[in-house]
């Protein structure tokens, strides 16, 4: 998070594709004052004035193509009707600099340090480093788990803010919002229509969408009962996954970090001797695999083909995909296989419920 904006001037190795070989939307290196991303995608914004606007192309990491960047007139986030189609009539501080920056200044459009620094999770730290202790910073650790939770759910969702417009401008981040304080003061989280299929959202209200982590997690049993995000995330850096706090060896995905409370016989469940006996699949393999199965790669990055992890942490059975066309995770990892099959051969699961799989 602290390397997801970067400037070419500083950073010449931050652009990843040769910009000759882009033949959708022309641009030179010196019009690219910043770069985002580099993982799933990788965008490019132009300065002009004292506002940003992102170039109408962006290139595919996964596929290593060049593709067209331009947010569509239909059926699209809430703010778009307030912004022209046009790219360099859609500036990124109403839309993005308050998430990839600290502090960012809705007046001036200044900065205190572009992309997630230290202050922009802990607060004002010049007295703390001066002289460091416990009681001059803030620590979303030592937080309860919804103020913790908000620190990331604050960028990781899609809502509103409450007030809006701000002084003539729509905001889509939590303006005024900072660590410490209730984000349920200055944000609402996008409302979700049971049954149906939004821009955001599938008919049970998992999101279709990246960044709704939070939306998804704030819907989890496991938010209701104090799990925080950095329980499972190291938000300052691991060697792992999605910054996971532990590796993945011995177990596929994320097992061993989610078995640290999941154990068998685990009070917190799955209530079974054996994770075999739980997933009905042999232990190593993807069957078993707890995030493939409670957290399946089902929202959407914003180019072809690549998908992040939901984070509702239901299990989305067959029946849900023939009633509402979710993707659920047993005919997408057996995908020759039907939604009859899986739910003929989950009924023989003795643990389960009928009524649950129907």
């Amino acid at each position: 998070m602290a390397n997801v904006v970067r400037d070419p001037r500083v950073h010449p190795e931050a652009i990843i594709p040769k910009l000759a070989t882009n033949t959708i939307g022309k641009f030179t290196e010196e019009q690219v004052a910043f770069v985002y991303g580099s993982v799933w995608k990788q965008r490019y914004f132009t300065k002009v004035g004292d506002d940003y606007f992102p170039l109408p192309v962006q290139w595919d990491v996964g596929t290593q193509k060049w593709l067209p960047y331009k947010v569509p007139s239909d059926g699209v986030d809430w703010w778009r009707k307030y912004y022209p189609a046009d790219n360099m009539k859609r500036p990124t501080g109403p839309t993005c600099d308050g998430c990839h920056s600290v502090d960012y200044n809705i007046n001036s459009k200044q900065v205190a340090e572009w992309n997630v620094g230290c202050e922009a999770c802990h607060g004002p730290g010049s007295e703390h480093v001066a002289h460091p202790t416990r009681s001059n910073i803030l620590n979303p650790g030592r937080m309860d788990s919804k103020a913790a939770n908000d620190t990331c759910i604050r960028c990781h969702s899609q809502g509103r803010p409450l007030t809006s417009p701000i002084e003539g401008r729509y905001y889509d981040w939590p303006v005024g919002y900072h660590v410490g304080l209730r984000l349920q003061d200055f944000w609402k989280l996008e409302d979700c229509g049971l049954g149906q299929t939004t821009f955001y959202y599938f008919p049970d209200c998992t999101a279709h969408k990246n960044r709704m982590q939070g939306n998804d997690f704030a819907q989890s049993v496991m938010y209701g009962h104090g799990i925080m995000c950095s329980s499972c995330h190291d938000v300052h850096g691991t060697e792992n996954r999605a910054q996971l706090r532990a590796g993945e060896p011995p177990l596929p995905g994320g097992n061993h970090l989610c078995l640290e409370c999941h154990g068998s016989s685990s009070p917190n469940g799955p209530h079974t001797a054996t994770l075999e006996e739980h997933t009905h699949h042999r232990a190593g393999g993807s069957g078993s695999d707890c995030m493939a199965c409670h957290m399946p790669k089902i929202e959407t990055e914003g180019v072809p083909g690549a998908y992040v992890h939901a984070h509702t942490l239901r299990f989305i059975a067959p029946a849900m995909t023939d009633q509402f066309k979710i993707p659920n995770p047993c005919t997408t990892c057996h995908a020759e296989k039907s939604t009859a099959w899986a739910k003929e051969a989950m009924s023989h699961w003795p643990e389960w419920s009928a009524w649950k799989i129907r």
